[in-house]
């Protein structure tokens, strides 16, 4: 059969490539045409787009950027027409993903939407156009099931596919000793998007001479050019590690980490954490204006309680952070966090949601 899958952003590629992968387990015959990333391509390489090109955030970079979105928008509807696929797959993304389920929905394909869309957060009307438009919708955060039955839609809850990265994941016990780290230390995960290194790694990199007792890491994105984070980080003592984030975090006394996936991962992998972001003027504006829930860190929003500190806008500044990682680097708040983390494995479930989640599409791909 003949797969095609969307995502367009370092979260989406990983677990678009789990996807794949335990697709072909299922479907010896599959054949796949996707938008995605490295990981994806080292399970087949018909790559048409790389999500490098699509990582468009917030408000006023989409602005910036709509004659792009539109030439991709065609681009990717033509594909789809010549590929011709069994079964078209939306990986999150949903800006793009909805305008090609659309599309998709018109032209009689079959449509699968692997990782919901957070329409819970913000403009719930788009769980209609999911209702509309996609035959198979996947979710993978527990609260999402009874959010979308509000709308009278029943879904495939699957599990996190954050479990299965992480188990299946070549830890380096050697760590410390091969990347020549010697002091206790703090990691930096500013994101994977430039706009986000834009608006989140100055401030972080501010806070590192307020905390002489550790050394600092960053966390790199593979598809980021070094240069990039060498401009950032010039004149700060900042070590760069790219492509092992999983191994920065795990072995990380603490991390300031920007709000995103990586925020479920980082305490998956037991390490306490600071949630940052900071937002261009406008998106904020509009964002206050239009989210609908609490917290922005998956964490507290699964265990809808403040288990970490959430540094936003105007509270994102050095002596805030200074303030919210001393809390973490020693002391009650630290181990209370640790605790939180236990319970929040339970909720999130075990390991083997993109073998769930594979298992469904295939067999309603072939029937």
């Amino acid at each position: 059969m003949k797969y095609y899958l969307i995502a367009g952003e370092a979260s989406g590629d990983l677990h678009g490539s789990n996807l794949m992968k335990q697709i072909k387990a299922s479907d010896s015959k599959a054949e796949f045409r996707f938008w995605g990333g490295d990981l994806m391509q080292e399970q087949d390489k018909n790559l048409l787009v790389h999500y490098r090109e699509t990582a468009f955030m917030g408000l006023s970079d989409v602005l910036l950027n709509l004659n792009t979105i539109r030439k991709f928008l065609k681009k990717c509807k033509a594909d789809i027409l010549h590929f011709n696929p069994d079964a078209l797959i939306f990986i999150d993304y949903p800006g793009f993903n909805l305008r090609i389920a659309k599309f998709a929905k018109e032209n009689n394909f079959k449509t699968h939407y692997y990782i919901s869309p957070k329409v819970w957060a913000w403009n719930t009307g788009r769980a209609l156009k999911i209702k509309r438009d996609i035959d198979f919708l996947y979710t993978i955060l527990p609260f999402e099931t009874e959010f979308y039955a509000k709308f009278n839609m029943k879904v495939d809850y699957v599990g996190n596919p954050l479990c299965d990265s992480i188990s299946n994941y070549d830890f380096n016990n050697n760590f410390k000793a091969d990347q020549q780290i010697s002091r206790p230390y703090i990691a930096l995960l500013p994101g994977s998007r430039m706009s986000e290194l834009k608006h989140v790694l100055p401030t972080m990199l501010k806070t590192i001479k307020n905390f002489p007792e550790f050394d600092f890491i960053l966390a790199g994105a593979n598809h980021i050019p070094n240069n990039i984070y060498e401009s950032y980080c010039a004149g700060y003592p900042v070590k760069i590690v790219k492509g092992l984030t999983y191994d920065v975090v795990k072995n990380a006394n603490a991390a300031l980490v920007c709000s995103g996936t990586a925020t479920l991962e980082t305490a998956l992998l037991n390490c306490p954490q600071v949630v940052v972001f900071r937002f261009s003027k406008l998106s904020y504006f509009i964002g206050k204006l239009l989210i609908k829930v609490k917290y922005i860190s998956l964490v507290n929003l699964i265990l809808n309680k403040p288990v970490l500190e959430e540094l936003i806008q105007d509270e994102f500044n050095e002596s805030k952070i200074v303030s919210a990682l001393s809390k973490i680097l020693n002391g009650p708040k630290r181990l209370e966090m640790i605790q939180s983390y236990a319970a929040l494995k339970i909720k999130v479930g075990n390991s083997g949601a993109s073998e769930r989640a594979a298992s469904l599409i295939v067999s309603r791909t072939l029937n």
